[in-house]
């Protein structure tokens, strides 16, 4: 932690380009609704964890969980390949400069899809290693056959990504990550947010800043994990 106090600010990858584009949210970003009600959820399950307890936001970006729990009291460090600053270690996140069993909480959200398809095994498993026995991985997933993806392969046979083939090389269906998942890990809950069923995909597209409770309603009614989007997933170290 006290090398986080000097760490110097260091942007590459897309934060070279972007900025700290998640701090100063665009409300015409068609993931806008999507990302604010996954992380009005992230922060429901965190406030609820208890303070004393170590954890470790993988893939963190500019680290707003990061710093914002920090200040709450929440022992709590972030690491991202492209970034760093006073609260953000950089490093990757197949091999992690932390020693086996350093923490109670993984957080890693809205990163694997990034990686290949190797990488992603490599990743899992290093995060199973740096969690304590019994701890818990949250994690958020884009899945590649949620359900305009697969209207779209029945009657053109082609699925829609879930994003650029390079931003996320390794899309793969939800049950795929699942099972990767289940490899050092006991799932014990997991959560559907974005069912992109046609008015709500295209509505999302048209008007995306005035969709949040539209599609907090959908989540909360219509959201069957194997239909939307984003899965967010809890799930043990076993």
């Amino acid at each position: 932690m006290d090398k986080m106090k000097h760490a110097v600010k260091e942007r590459t990858g897309e934060y070279a380009k972007k900025g700290d584009y998640h701090k100063e949210l665009d409300k015409s970003w068609a993931y806008y609704p999507v990302y604010v009600t996954k992380m009005e959820y992230v922060k429901k399950f965190l406030s609820k964890f208890p303070k004393k307890k170590k954890i470790l936001d993988v893939g963190c970006g500019e680290g707003i969980l990061v710093q914002e729990f920090r200040k709450y009291g929440y022992d709590i460090t972030g690491l991202d390949l492209n970034y760093s600053s006073n609260h953000v270690v950089k490093g990757d996140i197949t091999k992690m400069p932390f020693k086996q069993g350093s923490f109670d909480l993984v957080l890693c959200l809205d990163v694997v899809e990034h990686l290949s398809f190797e990488q992603q095994e490599l990743a899992f498993a290093e995060m199973a290693r740096v969690l304590k026995k019994d701890g818990i991985l949250f994690t958020s997933i884009p899945n590649l056959s949620h359900f305009a993806s697969r209207i779209t392969f029945l009657f053109g046979g082609k699925l829609l990504r879930t994003s650029t083939i390079d931003r996320h090389r390794g899309d793969r269906p939800i049950g795929e990550y699942v099972k990767i998942i289940k490899r050092n890990f006991k799932v014990e809950k997991r959560k559907g947010f974005f069912p992109t069923y046609p008015l709500t995909s295209v509505l999302t597209v048209k008007i995306p800043g005035k969709m949040v409770n539209w599609h907090r309603m959908m989540n909360a009614t219509l959201a069957l994990p194997g239909f939307c989007f984003l899965n967010v997933i809890v799930a043990r170290k076993k």
